[in-house]
């Protein structure tokens, strides 16, 4: 395996690792009032395009982050939006 492809891997575990925290408060608390509707609308979009680019360039490591992290954004997107 390529140095860059171990190095993908390991930002997509950290960008990836860092919503779990999050969503788990979401999830056992489910209070959503201090979070940004409009910063989880454009971090959901943003996520959604560079998984869009992944596909294209064929970037497994990208793929595989981005859809992880879109699921766990859209989550606490639904959530902001169920709780208002």
């Amino acid at each position: 395996m390529a140095f860059a492809e171990i190095l993908g891997y390991a930002a997509a575990i950290g960008t990836t690792g860092a919503f779990i925290p999050q969503v788990i408060k979401v999830f056992k608390t489910k209070k959503t009032e201090d979070l940004s509707l409009g910063t989880f609308v454009l971090f959901c979009v943003g996520i959604l395009l560079w998984d869009v680019y992944g596909l294209m360039v064929g970037s497994f490591p990208i793929i595989l982050a981005n859809s992880i992290t879109f699921t766990l954004a859209l989550y606490i997107l639904v959530m902001i939006i169920k709780n208002r």
